[in-house]
C-alpha cells in the first residue's frame, strides 16, 4: 500500500485526546490524488509512484502537461510529485488515492517549501547572542562580532552570518496522526509543520523508528516470564 501523499496546509488549531489533554494540530487537505504515472526499473531504472494534486487551468500549464494529462484522460494537475515504491504492481494511471492511506496513531514524514522571511541578522537566523549594551555601543549590539583570528584572514563557506532566511525545503520527521477524516480527506497532526497556509506539503510514512506502545511491551514481557 502506498504510504504517501501529496497535502495542502489549512492551518493550526487545537483538538483533546483520550485523557483530556490540549493538543495543538495542523489541519492539513489531505488529497485527493490521482496517480498520473509509473516509474518501472526497466524504463525508469526505479519504482516509483506519480501522484497529481489539485485541479489546474491549461493557462496554468504548458502544452506538454496538457498533452500529458489529456493523453491519459486525466484532468489538468496543479503539482506533480514522485513517490519511491517497493512494488508497482497493485497501482493503475488514474487510480484515486485518498487520505485512508494513513490512519490515526501513524507517524508521518512531512516537507515542504518554508516560509520565506527575507533577509535577517544572525541573532534571528542562527539564534546568536547579543552583544553587551556598555561603552557606547549602542549601533554594535546586534552586530556579528569577529569573524575569528589567528588563521587565515577570509570568510569560509558555510560560516554562520547575516542572510536570506526560510524559503528552503523543510522535512519535520516523525509527527503523530492525530485523527483522520476519509470523507472529507482532512488529517490532523500534532504539531507543526512547515510551510504558508494554502502550502504543498508532501506527507510520506515517517522513516524513524516508531516507539513501542506500553501494551506490546507488557505482552513481551509476560511471553518471557512465562518461558522462564
Amino acid at each position: 500500500m502506498l504510504k504517501s501523499i501529496i497535502g495542502e496546509k489549512i492551518g493550526m488549531t487545537q483538538v483533546f485526546d483520550a485523557k483530556g489533554n490540549l493538543v495543538p494540530v495542523t489541519v492539513i487537505k489531505a488529497g485527493p490524488c490521482v496517480i498520473t504515472g509509473l516509474r518501472t526499473v526497466e524504463k525508469d531504472g526505479y519504482l516509483a509512484v506519480q501522484l497529481g494534486f489539485g485541479e489546474a487551468g491549461e493557462k496554468n500549464l504548458i502544452k506538454p502537461q496538457i498533452s500529458f494529462f489529456k493523453k491519459n484522460n486525466i484532468s489538468l494537475k496543479k503539482v506533480i510529485r514522485e513517490f519511491r515504491v517497493t512494488d508497482i504492481s497493485a497501482f493503475s494511471v488514474g487510480q484515486e488515492i485518498k487520505a485512508n492511506v494513513f490512519k490515526t496513531g501513524d507517524y508521518v514524514d512531512v516537507s515542504a517549501l518554508s516560509k520565506g522571511k527575507g533577509y535577517a541578522g544572525v541573532i534571528k537566523r542562527h539564534n546568536f547572542s547579543m552583544q553587551p549594551v556598555s561603552h557606547g555601543q549602542s549601533d554594535r549590539t546586534r552586530a556579528r562580532g569577529s569573524s575569528g583570528s589567528g588563521g587565515p584572514q577570509k570568510v569560509f563557506k558555510g560560516m554562520k552570518m547575516s542572510g536570506h532566511l526560510g524559503n528552503e525545503y523543510v522535512t519535520i520527521q516523525k509527527l503523530l496522526v492525530v485523527s483522520v477524516d476519509v470523507e472529507k480527506n482532512i488529517m490532523l497532526v500534532k504539531g507543526s509543520v512547515p510551510a504558508v497556509k494554502s502550502g504543498i506539503l508532501l506527507i510520506s510514512n515517517t522513516l524513524k523508528k516508531i516507539p513501542i506502545k506500553q501494551e506490546e511491551t507488557k505482552v513481551k514481557t509476560k511471553a518471557k516470564i512465562n518461558k522462564k
